[in-house]
């Protein structure tokens, strides 16, 4: 039997003054309907933090692709009830897509064109991303969002990835690394919690955000919750994927787009919620 280590007590309670609340404001009406591409980690709550305080848009939802085989989070491997704990602590209502194990684009970008069509039917035509410094991956949405009619918006975009992790842990954010990818990454650091002690053990070569894939993370407290997500920690387990056959295979559960990327494993940890 696995051991497992509560994280209830990593809680911020002195954090309470810093709790976000989304105050009904007069020019509601004219805010920009948006949908928050979440992925359940630190990135996704940073921006998430910023488009918030940000009055010219409005987030009708929190937008999340889930392994219809394991539901979970699709790379974090994060349980869905976790997720729904989230949103709900967030108060943002959930929209999941469920996505086929190791699904080509086209199946991906079908089951996207989709949600996204009846999304757009409600008003929306805004889509909000975490990403960093991609600049493919940011060609890549903006030209799948022209198809459908909406419009990329990307609030910490070119933001140096130091400056970001110490602007989220100076804001009270808490985040546990849930998986880590072996190419870059040994099984220490999967489990762990991101704070100074985490950035410093890290290798010169590895983004401080881990923008290149490098590791993924659960984010468990901080301004945007009204309460924090209270979980443990379970087993962690390594995973490697075998190579698609099929040229047009989406690469996404390995996030990267280099030709060796199916030679290296993932280690993930698993969060059990409380």
């Amino acid at each position: 039997m696995a051991k497992f280590q509560s994280y209830k007590g990593l809680i911020n309670k002195s954090n309470e003054i810093c709790k976000f609340t989304i105050e009904n404001k007069s020019n509601v009406s004219t805010s920009k309907k948006a949908l928050f591409n979440w992925s359940s980690g630190k990135d996704s709550a940073l921006a998430l933090y910023k488009i918030l305080h940000n009055p010219d848009y409005k987030i009708e939802y929190l937008l999340t692709s889930v392994n219809q085989q394991y539901q979970r989070i699709s790379m974090h491997g994060v349980r869905v009830d976790l997720l729904e704990a989230q949103s709900k602590s967030i108060g943002i209502p959930l929209k999941v897509m469920q996505i086929p194990e190791m699904p080509t684009m086209e199946v991906y970008e079908n089951v996207m064109t989709e949600t996204l069509t009846e999304l757009k039917n409600q008003g929306i035509t805004y889509s909000v991303f975490g990403d960093i410094f991609l600049e493919d991956l940011r060609k890549y949405r903006e030209e799948q969002l022209a198809k459908i009619g909406f419009e990329g918006v990307f609030p910490i975009w070119k933001i140096p990835s130091h400056d970001l992790i110490q602007e989220f842990i100076s804001l009270g954010f808490k985040t546990i690394v849930v998986c880590v990818n072996e190419r870059y990454l040994d099984k220490s650091f999967v489990g762990r919690i991101i704070d100074q002690n985490f950035i410093n053990d890290l290798p010169e070569n590895v983004d401080v955000c881990g923008e290149n894939g490098e590791f993924h993370t659960f984010t468990f407290d901080g301004p945007i919750f009204s309460e924090p997500i209270n979980f443990k920690a379970g087993e962690i387990v390594y995973r490697k994927y075998e190579k698609p056959q099929n040229q047009n295979s989406s690469d996404a559960a390995c996030d990267t787009n280099t030709s060796d990327a199916f030679d290296y494993g993932f280690w993930y940890c698993d969060l059990i919620k409380e």
